[in-house]
């Protein structure tokens, strides 16, 4: 499944085209390297999405789009720590 449909499906960014935004700024990566947002995302993958104050790590556990929209656990928190809002995290 593409990045910024998996972001969007998991609900770690509410829309696809943020995600998009995110993914073009370099605040998303998948496995430490950034990517594009048709990067194709695979269960076991590690994602990290940074926000303006925090940023995520995760682990996906599905990236099937019917299980997805069905609820299932998109993915597991591996770590999440705060950090300041005027600097990168990247």
């Amino acid at each position: 499944m593409r990045l910024d449909k998996y972001l969007k499906l998991s609900r770690l960014i509410k829309r696809r085209t943020l995600a998009q935004d995110m993914v073009e700024i370099g605040a998303v990566r998948i496995n430490g390297n950034t990517c594009k947002s048709a990067a194709e995302v695979r269960v076991g993958d590690t994602i990290e999405v940074a926000y303006p104050g925090r940023v995520v790590k995760v682990s996906v556990l599905t990236s099937d789009e019917t299980q997805l929209k069905r609820n299932a656990a998109p993915y597991e928190l591996l770590e999440e720590k705060k950090v300041d809002r005027e600097e990168r995290p990247w």
